[in-house]
């Protein structure tokens, strides 16, 4: 049955709706986003497997959520800027308009009655969750009233942390997301001007200190009581990049069940003060090499997309426009538990299969390649909407991700965000030097449709553009294409290498 929410009957207080061991930080190089249900405990596996940003294969199935419900923070970063009605910037610390308690228990019905496949709430700002506790919690109670199915999360720098951590467990908040950016206070005052704890600004060393002793307290306590906790670290060329190596170490040896290291956005248009002062991001090359450094010492995530604090949709989309107050208004959402059931199950499904077929092409390509390939491994560069298939033309990209691909299986490394090629039926050939740019290290990008012109581009820069694998599963066309990028090279087709000038393609070859 379908409960009828309105504006007035959640203004009222809302309607009920129908509806390793616990730590993470055990070194099991099965755990992690990357983890499947054979990986993990059983318990865990139940906390991870919707969970679109704790688990990799999720993420091509299950949509998020986020309600703006907590505008105050407490600390200062030189990589934040908070704006509000803000529709054209996709980065943490941007809402178009910030909730009540009574209006994000609203959305949520809607988004969760639009989008079945969404499982899970976060409140992640726009400024800390924490330094806004009333409205975080009361956000919570409301939501786990009207919708008890849905996983709550929140996302917090840690100042505050420890004071909440047993409200945290009362309200059944399995998910706790830290940024935790140093842990050595000459590297944090660097990042922050200043903390707000106990009615007094610190500034400086001081403030780093304080700061990065709360986290990791707090990162402690959560795990003692099974939590799951992942944390984000923001990845600054030249002041933090190296030292996030030894933060990686210190929030394993405290539990953490992933680490996220992510890019530093900071184009000056955005305001932030490093944006304002030319401090760059790192290039995708760079955060690679620092995630790979890291991930032998726990497991990393790799697929975040960086979200607005109140994205809507799967990773990667926003679809909050479409569930804003305005759009809201004198309408009457009917959430039906039973009907998300249904759908879920069909999902289910599909990633049952989808894992069938990679796990049977897994075998036949360590069979028939494995002697052949050694220890090669190259980048696939894939254009999909969701789903965990190849399922997208190559100009309506607005990202690619990034497959390593080995006779051992595809492993997902990250994504590269691109600007539209194809603008009003026509390519721009500034966004296609961009995406050359974007995935010049490597091999091939596998799409379902690509015209003769960027093809052509892309084969000239090394980069060999496929559509005969359109619509199927990624990481099993992945595979495909690299059994037959190691018969070519053993042919002497192709010699390897990768980026503009290493890959020599010799022959008229063209998987289309």
């Amino acid at each position: 049955m379908a409960d009828v929410i309105s504006i007035e009957a959640l203004q009222k207080g809302g309607t009920a709706g129908s509806g390793c061991g616990t730590k993470g930080g055990s070194g099991k190089s099965s755990c992690g986003s990357a983890a499947g249900a054979g990986d993990l405990p059983p318990e865990i596996w139940e906390k991870v497997k919707n969970h679109p940003c704790y688990s990799e294969e999720a993420h091509h199935h299950f949509a998020r959520m986020h309600v703006a419900v907590a505008p105050a923070c407490n600390i200062q970063c030189h990589y934040c800027n908070r704006k509000y009605d803000c529709a054209n910037e996709s980065r943490p610390g941007v809402v178009s308009e910030k909730l009540t308690p009574e209006m994000a228990a609203l959305k949520v019905a809607a988004v969760a009655s639009a989008i079945p496949q969404m499982t899970v709430l976060g409140i992640a700002g726009p400024g800390d969750p924490l330094a806004n506790p009333e409205k975080t919690f009361e956000t919570f109670e409301r939501v786990a009233k009207l919708a008890p199915d849905i996983k709550l999360c929140l996302s917090t720098n840690g100042l505050a942390l420890p004071d909440h951590v047993d409200t945290i467990s009362r309200f059944n908040v399995d998910h706790v997301t830290i940024t935790i950016n140093m842990v050595d206070p000459e590297v944090g005052a660097k990042i922050y001007p200043w903390v707000y704890f106990k009615h007094k600004r610190y500034r400086g060393v001081e403030a780093a200190r304080i700061l990065s002793e709360r986290q990791l307290l707090g990162l402690e306590m959560l795990t003692e009581r099974g939590i799951l906790c992942k944390v984000n670290s923001v990845m600054i060329p030249g002041v933090n990049d190296e030292h996030l190596v030894e933060v990686n170490r210190a929030v394993k040896s405290r539990g953490a069940f992933l680490h996220n290291i992510m890019p530093l956005i900071s184009e000056p248009e955005h305001g932030t003060y490093f944006g304002l002062n030319g401090q760059r991001g790192p290039t995708a090359q760079e955060l690679k090499r620092l995630q790979d450094r890291c991930s032998g010492e726990m497991n990393m995530m790799r697929h975040c997309r960086q979200c607005r604090a109140d994205a809507v949709g799967l990773l990667g989309e926003d679809r909050s426009a479409e569930f804003s107050t305005a759009a809201l208004a004198g309408k009457e959402v009917a959430y039906n538990a039973e009907a998300r059931q249904a759908y879920q199950a069909v999902v289910e499904q599909e990633r049952a299969a989808r894992r069938s077929a990679k796990e049977e092409v897994i075998k036949e390509t360590m069979a028939t390649s494995a002697g052949q390939a050694g220890d090669l491994a190259i980048l696939v560069a894939v254009a999909t909407k969701g789903g965990g298939r190849i399922n997208q033309h190559f100009g309506h990209a607005k990202e690619f991700q990034v497959y390593e691909v080995s006779a051992a299986g595809a492993r997902f490394v990250g994504h590269r965000r691109v600007d539209l090629y194809c603008q009003g039926g026509y390519g721009e050939e500034e966004a296609l030097d961009g995406v050359t740019k974007a995935i010049a290290d490597c091999t091939a990008v596998l799409v379902a449709k690509i015209g003769h012109c960027p093809q052509e581009q892309l084969q000239q820069a090394g980069i060999e553009a496929v559509t005969a694998y359109a619509f199927e599963y990624i990481e099993t066309a992945a595979l495909r294409y690299f059994q037959g990028y190691v018969e070519r090279l053993a042919t002497g087709e192709v010699v390897h290498g990768t980026g503009r000038d290493a890959l020599i393609r010799q022959g008229a070859y063209m998987a289309s």
